[in-house]
């Protein structure tokens, strides 16, 4: 069953390109943008990604942290994020066991999904935004839904 607006977004603990494990309890407090997306060095993924990239400081001043979920290695995350000088974390799921998790799962059958997913302070999904193809409607919609998070 996917996760919808409203439920509490499942923790889980993965590793990060830089190393480290990370899970989201750790981002209690902030709010998080995260998103799943197919493949590290893909036409659509890097636009997706540098387009968070070139809004990260606007995510960082509404207070959000982004975190990119593929199930690319280590390896290749830490070639993706040198490459496009991506400054956010890149966590690897290996057997897609977080994206069948949230049920950001194929599109068409054939890729792995394309999902954005807006966490509140609290841990509450406050926005669900599934897009193969609109790769720069992924940030929008998160910046928007937070200034919206931050009105009220």
């Amino acid at each position: 069953m996917p996760i919808k607006v409203g439920d509490t977004a499942p923790n889980f603990t993965l590793p990060a390109q830089n190393g480290s494990t990370i899970s989201l309890q750790n981002f209690r407090g902030k709010n998080v943008v995260l998103y799943f997306y197919p493949k590290d060095d893909t036409p659509g993924c890097t636009a997706e990604s540098c387009a968070f990239r070139d809004q990260y400081e606007v995510f960082k001043s509404a207070g959000a942290e982004v975190v990119g979920v593929s199930s690319d290695s280590i390896e290749s995350h830490q070639r993706f994020a040198a490459k496009y000088n991506l400054p956010f974390t890149l966590l690897t799921d290996k057997g897609d066991q977080v994206r069948k998790l949230y049920g950001a799962t194929a599109a068409f059958g054939l890729f792995p999904g394309r999902v954005t997913y807006v966490i509140d302070q609290q841990g509450v999904v406050q926005y669900v935004f599934d897009s193969m193809f609109n790769f720069k409607g992924h940030v929008e919609e998160a910046l928007k839904t937070l200034q919206q998070i931050a009105a009220k």
